[in-house]
């Protein structure tokens, strides 16, 4: 075991919401060793999470469904970072690849879960605890290191005053000053199952504008359509649709700046939970137990206990497996919009 860390590295090439969660590692590395220098691998829809984080010193882009897809492309990026000897990689991502990447560059130490379809890859295995929540499960991965928080770390993210100059001229575009205290609503999710459906986020946002609390829908390009859909419905002029118009650290700081995040099990809840808003969050087809529910201590998580059916899958599905969708069709307007309510009436 090596005493000083000089070059650590940090592999996580999974979705946006494993990225946001994979902050507290880097956080707790650098107050530990200031001195460090903290690499990230990451693909290129999740880069923009480790940007402008003051422990991160160089992101390094791995395009493996891209220019980098499989073995010449894995060699690229092994070529790319294995000069700069780490002292240490650690690994969240329990993908094969990952923990070949970490094999293949040979350093010092290398940090994985026993639950990774690498595992004989790692020089040190950690047992990956399903009881525990991402943020802390993740956080185990340093103890090999002697690391540990007696306190649950937070992911923090950074928009820049670039980012922050963006949202001021939508803000403005929407006629909205800092006096509008608005609601935030992010509906989307690659899966269906965990989608709230449409018409019942419309009429939670009807409900805000009939107390006069604007309303912005946030998502990215594939979102459009479905914020344009929930505007149509809704047809107030305090309904704003943002979706594919800013970048993952914009929608940060728009999410900021808001009163109350709305949003299904998807990454928008993380990147709440990052920036200190209150998050409403509602669960359907997945459950909080997996460990990825909003950690802040004004979120709310909305969900249907007991039902036999629940959970059906960690990540949801396309469709219902028992093609009723109770889990989300029992989740009412109106509990929801008490939910939201709870939390702006109490700030």
């Amino acid at each position: 075991m090596v005493k000083t860390f000089q070059n650590i590295l940090v592999i996580q090439t999974a979705f946006i919401g494993d990225a946001i969660l994979t902050l507290p590692i880097v956080q707790i590395i650098k107050k530990k060793y200031s001195n460090a220098s903290i690499d990230v691998v990451a693909i290129p829809r999740t880069a923009g999470v480790f940007a402008n984080h003051p422990a991160i010193s160089e992101i390094i882009v791995y395009d493996k469904r891209g220019k980098d897809k499989g073995a010449a492309g894995l060699f690229r990026i092994k070529n790319q970072i294995g000069k700069k000897n780490y002292d240490i990689i650690i690994v969240p991502h329990r993908s094969l690849r990952s923990a070949l990447l970490a094999w293949l560059i040979k350093p010092k130490i290398s940090v994985g879960f026993n639950r990774s379809a690498g595992k004989w890859l790692f020089k040190e295995i950690v047992r990956y605890d399903s009881t525990m929540h991402e943020i802390d499960r993740n956080i185990s991965l340093l103890k090999p290191l002697g690391l540990t928080e007696s306190e649950r770390e937070l992911p923090q993210l950074y928009p820049s005053l670039e980012d922050k100059a963006t949202v001021d001229r939508l803000l403005i575009e929407c006629k909205l000053s800092s006096k509008h205290k608005y609601v935030t609503i992010a509906p989307g999710t690659i899966w269906n199952t965990k989608r709230w459906p449409t018409e019942r986020f419309a009429v939670v946002c009807r409900k805000l504008i009939n107390q006069n609390v604007p309303v912005i829908l946030i998502g990215g390009k594939e979102d459009k359509l479905l914020c344009e859909e929930i505007i149509g419905i809704v047809q107030s002029k305090i309904i704003f649709n943002s979706a594919g118009r800013l970048t993952l650290l914009q929608s940060a700081e728009i999410i900021r700046r808001g009163r109350v995040l709305v949003t299904n099990d998807s990454a928008p809840m993380h990147i709440g939970v990052s920036v200190g808003t209150p998050v409403v969050a509602i669960f359907g087809a997945t459950a909080p137990e997996f460990g990825f529910a909003p950690v802040g201590k004004n979120d709310i998580i909305v969900e249907i206990k007991g039902l036999k059916c629940r959970p059906c899958a960690i990540h949801g599905g396309k469709k219902c497996p028992i093609k009723t969708f109770e889990c989300m069709i029992s989740i009412s307007p109106e509990l929801v919009f008490e939910k939201i309510m709870l939390i702006l009436e109490n700030k």
